[in-house]
């Protein structure tokens, strides 16, 4: 069968690889369709994370959905040959603190489709069968945007978004829309910061205000304007650029949540004495546990006109070296690039 390898430092070859066979007891065999390209690949892709590890070669592929071609024994009811499914990546150890205190999404050993073993940009995937999820969309693109809605899931829940509340987010790219929709569908208002006006566009579906900004300093102050008040209970930042956690809590009210998503492996400048003036509770956020990602499925199909835009670039599988070049070098026109497998 056909599949993308990362063999080395952004080099990505497409070649033939070994079958992966029949699945045991358990498990399933996924024949993906679909694959989504985001920012965490892109940092795989060009070495800048998981250095602790064995990074290459490696197939990547962790936003994904494909329809199931074969099941093993004793899988759960519910599961069915041909049926589309949504991948969630995620598998914990159990032992480690994270999971003995129930936050399996962020354990200590934690193993991720695409990342630390082979994900879905091949043609065959043998999974646990737990790590799939029936969705009932006839868009397999749209189904593979659930695991990035899966992040908005656990973005809005460590940021406690209720209805009527400010919610405002730095950054219009696909993670950002997606936070914007699920901290709406919260009952929130929501405003949408971004350098880059046609992302913004993007916005109208999920009901959000936008405004295009041209610094950290008129972010803050349209932002305020937009606010009110004390200004917004929580601020998300969603881009990776880590000057921008500075504002973030400069903006946010007194006792507000300020939740970084964005990925980045440099430094970020603060003012510390903010955090403890303010009393802010300033939050990460990881992958999602399995009860966030049921919870992505079935916002995304209650959100399908807000998301379905989202998909601006589509390749096949032999273009996944282009696709993973241009969608990293056009990010202003790339929204979400996806791979057809």
């Amino acid at each position: 069968m056909r599949a993308a390898i990362t063999d080395a430092k952004a080099s990505i070859r497409v070649v033939e690889v070994p079958d992966p066979g029949s699945p045991g007891p358990g498990d399933v065999l996924v024949r993906p369709e679909a694959v989504g390209l985001c920012g965490s690949d892109f940092h795989y892709f060009l070495g800048d994370i998981g250095l602790e590890m064995q990074l290459f070669p490696r197939i990547q592929g962790h936003e994904a959905a494909g329809v199931i071609e074969e099941l093993g024994p004793h899988c759960p009811p519910g599961l069915a040959v041909g049926g589309r499914v949504a991948i969630w990546p995620l598998v914990a150890c159990g032992s480690c603190y994270p999971c003995r205190i129930g936050r399996h999404n962020v354990c200590a050993n934690i193993n991720l489709v695409g990342v630390h073993r082979d994900g879905a940009l091949q043609e065959h995937l043998l999974l646990p069968a737990a790590q799939v999820f029936p969705v009932d969309s006839d868009d397999s693109a749209l189904a593979a945007l659930i695991e990035p809605v899966s992040i908005a899931i656990q973005a809005v829940k460590r940021g406690r978004i209720a209805a009527g509340e400010k919610v405002v987010v730095f950054g219009a790219g696909p993670i950002g829309q997606s936070i914007a929709v699920a901290a709406a569908d919260r009952g929130a208002s929501v405003l949408l910061l971004d350098r880059v006006e046609r992302r913004l566009a993007f916005a109208a579906a999920s009901g959000a205000d936008t405004l295009q900004v041209e610094s950290a300093e008129h972010a803050v102050a349209a932002a305020r304007e937009w606010a009110g008040g004390d200004g917004p209970e929580a601020v998300f930042e969603a881009t990776g650029v880590p000057e921008l956690a500075r504002p973030a809590v400069e903006l946010v009210a007194n006792a507000g949540r300020v939740v970084i998503v964005g990925l980045s492996h440099t430094d970020a400048p603060l003012r510390i004495g903010d955090l403890a003036f303010k009393e802010l509770d300033l939050l990460g956020v990881s992958c999602c546990d399995a009860v966030g990602f049921a919870e992505a499925v079935a916002l995304v199909a209650r959100s399908e006109a807000a998301l379905r835009g989202l998909v601006t670039h589509e390749f096949g599988l032999e273009q996944a070296p282009e696709a993973m070049v241009y969608a990293m070098e056009h990010p202003a026109e790339v929204m979400k690039a996806v791979i057809r497998v």
